[in-house]
């Protein structure tokens, strides 16, 4: 019985030991866990586990006032492999890797296939799971290329196909109006951002989201977090019909003229809107928009388009009474001022000229003289005066970069005896091609000085939700006298004066002034080595009679022809046309009619000769004789009915305007052009006017009327 209690308890005393040495046991491990395993423990999870990844946003797009895209984000992607995919066997990987490195040899063009087929393969074993086919970043349509290749078309699992997406920013118009919108430059040295990207950078880069990452079979898979929110769209004023226009007259006239460079801007009378902006620099023998913003940025002396601010400072300060009456004398092209002698570009016959008559000249000894006789013993107040007319102001644009324009202080060091006179002509002076654009646009709002605008509002999913207002920047620059003045001056010059050649030729009137002015070149005066450098300008508006677009062209550097008459005069033309075509389609603009009926008489339409003369017999109409052509025009008079031919000369537009519509689509059509027609009686409007050469294949817009 001893002998059982004893066995009894040794048994309990073991088993007692035992669940104390477990005790002891488990808190040695737990704290081995805590102190040795337990931080690798951590660092292993946290070498599986990323947390805040950045997710990016789409940026937003930047668009033409249509709506049509000038600049967007596009997704291009990176073709990764997996060649050790648990999917993939070791079979068909060695029957289809030579048809791969083939595909991909050609697809790339970079590596030769055998080069392709062995870096695969390494890649396999050596267990790399994560291998870049190629960093060449390609587009969607290539991707579904790649897919189909042998091996990469069985899919993540079976074929190892992987590929890494990101944004690129891209700009569907080319360079148009490339240096305004701006570009994302990574480099730092290039300008890291520029034009409305940078600008409106805020809006359009949304807000990124954030995740995490875990790793699963030896890559990291993205777990999202926070969605990212895409940037909003930035709808710009540029009409990219006419800044294509705009831009393929002034690089032609660039190169004709093998010029540095040249701007072109097109602003919308009543609202300072841009419809077209460009700045093209020669580089390398070719000219494009990836330089400098040479209209918002660059100061220069403007020369003779300044003389309008000169004729309105004179007409404001009384100093001028009658611009058809008052006169000068601009000796014979050349008056001695301090020693230095001023010069007119041409003689005149008679040296005494009206004020008009000098505007439309652009007599810079009549300009000179008008600024020493009537400010010679205050210059101050000339400066003052032009300071008034707004021209020291900044513009305020949403664009960086604005330049800064100089009127000379008479108190300033460099202010000399020939400033006064100088300075009336527009040297001395420095003015931006914007500014001087906007003291245009003035005149032709009748003295309202609007603020240049590039933005007309911000998008968000196709909705409007954000639209930016026209601001006037001063109220009126001058008298109503005043402005009505030199808007008549300014339509003399095109009419009569230096800008001639661009006179109207398709129903319209162009008003404005040319420039042509030296460049100083620093240290050298206006000099570079014996070789003279010119500015060559226009700046005007149009339609003369009631403005809708102002526009300024300037030329630097042209060589052999430096007038801004032939140089820039012949881009505005180029795109006032343009604008008028399109504003003439859309019924702002109407051809003025002719009157081709009197009170008494009946009327015909204008049309075929030999049916016209059936219609006057059977209803004994009289008419004269003495027409043989085809097509010809009728006016009713007092008591008959006059014929009169209608001039045919191939490719060049007829006047088809009286004639009924049946005649004039069949007059039309037999000279290549198509027709659209709109109302009903006889032609009241031509889209093509008279005169104009046009191509076969066009069409003309036909309007009738009762």
């Amino acid at each position: 019985m001893a002998d059982n209690k004893k066995t009894i308890f040794n048994r309990a005393l073991a088993f007692y030991l035992l669940i104390i040495v477990g005790m002891i046991a488990v808190f040695i491990k737990a704290l081995v866990l805590k102190v040795v395993e337990g931080p690798i423990y951590v660092n292993k999870q946290r070498e599986t586990t990323r947390s805040d990844i950045r997710v990016p946003a789409m940026r937003g797009d930047i668009l033409a006032k249509d709506g049509r895209t000038l600049a967007c984000s596009v997704p291009y992607y990176k073709v990764i492999m997996d060649p050790c995919a648990a999917g993939l066997k070791d079979k068909v990987f060695n029957e289809k890797i030579d048809s791969l490195a083939r595909k991909l040899s050609a697809f790339y063009g970079d590596k030769s296939a055998e080069e392709y087929k062995k870096m695969i393969t390494n890649a396999r074993r050596s267990g790399r799971q994560y291998l870049v086919i190629n960093k060449r970043r390609i587009s969607y349509t290539d991707l579904k290329i790649v897919k189909d290749f042998p091996i990469f078309k069985l899919g993540k699992n079976k074929g190892g196909f992987m590929y890494e997406e990101s944004n690129m920013r891209k700009m569907p118009f080319g360079m148009l109006a490339g240096r305004t919108i701006g570009k994302l430059y990574k480099d730092k040295e290039r300008g890291g951002m520029l034009g409305l990207e940078l600008t409106y950078d805020e809006e359009l880069r949304g807000k990124d989201g954030i995740s995490n990452e875990v790793r699963i079979g030896g890559r990291w898979v993205p777990r999202e977090i926070v969605a990212p929110e895409d940037g909003r769209s930035v709808v710009t004023t540029i009409d990219i019909d006419i800044q294509d226009v705009a831009e393929s007259s002034l690089k032609s006239q660039l190169e004709k003229y093998d010029a540095d460079h040249g701007v072109a801007i097109l602003m919308e009378v009543k609202t300072g809107a841009i419809r077209a902006i460009v700045n093209l620099h020669k580089q390398d023998g070719t000219y494009s928009e990836d330089f400098f913003n040479y209209a918002i940025g660059e100061a220069s002396e403007p020369g003779s388009t300044f003389k309008l601010a000169t004729t309105m400072v004179l007409l404001e300060d009384g100093m001028i009474k009658d611009v058809d009456k008052d006169t000068i004398n601009i000796f014979n092209g050349a008056y001695n001022i301090k020693d230095r002698v001023m010069r007119d570009s041409h003689k005149e016959d008679n040296p005494i000229v009206s004020i008009a008559k000098a505007f439309e000249i652009s007599s810079n000894i009549a300009f000179s003289r008008l600024a020493i006789k009537h400010y010679g013993d205050d210059p101050q107040r000339f400066v003052d005066r032009l300071r008034d007319l707004g021209l020291s102001d900044s513009l305020g644009i949403e664009l960086y970069g604005e330049g800064m324009t100089h009127i000379k202080n008479y108190r300033e060091q460099d202010w000399s005896g020939i400033s006064l006179p100088w300075m009336s002509i527009g040297y001395e002076v420095m003015i931006t091609p914007l500014h001087l654009l906007t003291l245009y646009n003035s005149v032709a709002n009748g003295g309202t000085m609007m603020r240049p605008m590039f933005v007309e509002g911000i998008m968000d999913h196709g909705e409007m939700v954000e639209v930016k207002r026209p601001k006037v920047l001063r109220n009126s620059i001058a008298s109503k006298k005043t402005i009505e003045t030199v808007k008549k001056m300014l339509e003399r010059v095109v009419q009569n004066g230096t800008a001639k050649n661009i006179k109207d030729t398709k129903g319209y009137r162009i008003a404005g002034k040319t420039g042509t002015a030296q460049i100083a070149v620093s240290g050298k005066g206006y000099s570079d080595k014996g070789a003279k450098k010119y500015l060559a300008s226009f700046a005007g508006y149009f339609p003369a009679d009631e403005p809708m677009y102002s526009c300024i062209v300037s030329v630097s550097g042209p060589n052999n022809v430096y007038y801004g008459n032939v140089v820039a005069g012949t881009v505005v033309k180029d795109i006032a046309d343009r604008v008028y075509a399109a504003e003439f389609r859309k019924g702002e603009l109407r051809q003025k009619e002719p009157n081709l009926m009197a009170e008494n008489y009946p009327y015909s339409k204008g049309g075929n000769l030999r049916e016209l003369k059936k219609v006057f017999s059977k209803l004994n109409i009289s008419h004269n004789v003495d027409v043989s052509t085809q097509w010809v025009s009728t006016t009713a008079q007092e008591n008959n009915v006059k014929i009169s031919p209608r001039a045919m000369i191939d490719g060049v537009m007829p006047d088809v305007r009286g004639m009924g519509a049946t005649d004039a689509v069949n007059l039309l059509e037999s000279n290549g052009l198509k027709v659209q027609l709109s109302g009903y009686g006889r032609v009241s409007t031509q889209s093509i006017p008279q005169g104009t050469k046009f191509v076969k294949g066009s069409t003309v817009f036909i309007e009738l009327k009762i």
